[in-house]
């Protein structure tokens, strides 16, 4: 029996006058369901502003693991630790 099957079967015993309950929370659930994730949604204003800060911010340089660990006076023992 799938999901939908069973759903429809407990359904079909609840009582006409209580339908409005199920229908209540089915319409929560569906909008549950159907809530954009972060893959999915738009980036809204705080999501533009941490993007112009990062593009503001970011000169285009890169610095290597070795380089910012010889600048913070780490080794690679160190990163085993």
């Amino acid at each position: 029996m799938s999901n939908k099957e069973r759903i429809i079967q407990l359904i079909d015993n609840v009582p006409d006058n209580r339908l409005v309950y199920i229908v209540d929370i089915l319409e929560s659930l569906k909008a549950y369901a159907n809530e954009p994730t972060a893959e999915t949604a738009a980036p809204d204003e705080w999501d533009m502003a941490m993007i112009r800060d990062a593009e503001r911010i970011n000169d285009g340089t890169t610095v290597s693991l070795e380089e910012m660990m010889a600048k913070d006076g780490f080794t690679y023992a160190d990163l085993q630790n």
